[in-house]
């Protein structure tokens, strides 16, 4: 069985101030993966005794990069997904292993009046080619920050958010094509009608006071694994950033 963490840290060195480092000990993944560590190299001194580390930083200083680390050596690591327009910003890190490849992405926001949603929509179009390419040899988990509430039941306020960043019509447009392509939303596998479950919050308004929050960090895996899913959470419990850690185990 293997378990697998990600989490939207926003800053790893403000997380590690607020108990990142105790979660990660207690935690004990197998794999755990980063998003927003808004670092360059050299800027932390963090290497887990026990794991292989792998960072992928932005080009643009205290901006977006991943992290993954894993107990297990992967078989090959790659960063980004080949194309040159999309990896300036460090926003993914494929790690190959026997059975399956992992991949943590930090998917681009929208932003205000949704002027990145163009950006956005080739960036979905052409990750998805990515995903379906490793697909070809093996599984593919995927994990991160996928800055989208694919249902109106994956956020407090659907009514008023619907033409917002994150919430748009085209963004779950290309959700529901990433899942119709043959891919497991793995909480709503397990929880397909679960309400008032979120992984980030504003830190406006005492949002996470009063859990108005959205589901926008997801497992997600090749419907082949589907048989091997074990559980799926959301640690709405952890705090130390504006989302919370989510969790998968599959016996793999």
């Amino acid at each position: 069985m293997k378990k697998l963490i990600s989490w939207n840290v926003n800053g790893l060195r403000a997380c590690m101030s607020k108990g990142f480092a105790d979660f990660f000990s207690e935690i004990d993944a197998d794999v755990f993966c980063l998003q927003e560590t808004k670092l360059q190299a050299g800027q932390i001194d963090f290497a887990p005794k026990g794991y292989h580390c792998y960072w992928n930083y932005a080009e643009k200083k205290g901006y977006s990069g991943t992290a993954m680390f894993c107990k297990e050596e992967p078989l090959s690591v790659r960063y980004g997904i080949g194309i040159e327009q999309h990896d300036h910003e460090g926003r993914v890190i494929t790690a190959e292993f026997a059975d399956f490849y992992m991949v943590t992405c930090y998917t681009p926001n929208s932003q205000n009046e949704l002027r990145r949603l163009d950006y956005r929509m080739s960036w979905e179009d052409d990750f998805l080619a990515y995903l379906k390419q490793l697909e070809t040899e093996k599984p593919v988990i995927l994990c991160g920050d996928l800055n989208v509430a694919h249902r109106e039941i994956d956020l407090k306020n659907p009514k008023t958010n619907r033409k917002n960043a994150g919430f748009t019509d085209e963004e779950r447009g290309k959700m529901t094509a990433l899942l119709d392509s043959g891919f497991t939303d793995t909480f709503r596998y397990f929880y397909p009608d679960a309400e008032g479950i979120y992984s980030w919050w504003s830190y406006r308004f005492k949002a996470r006071e009063k859990n108005a929050g959205w589901r926008i960090d997801y497992f997600i895996t090749s419907q082949s694994l589907n048989d091997k899913l074990d559980s799926a959470k959301i640690h709405t419990e952890i705090f130390g950033s504006d989302h919370c850690p989510v969790e998968l185990t599959v016996n793999l």
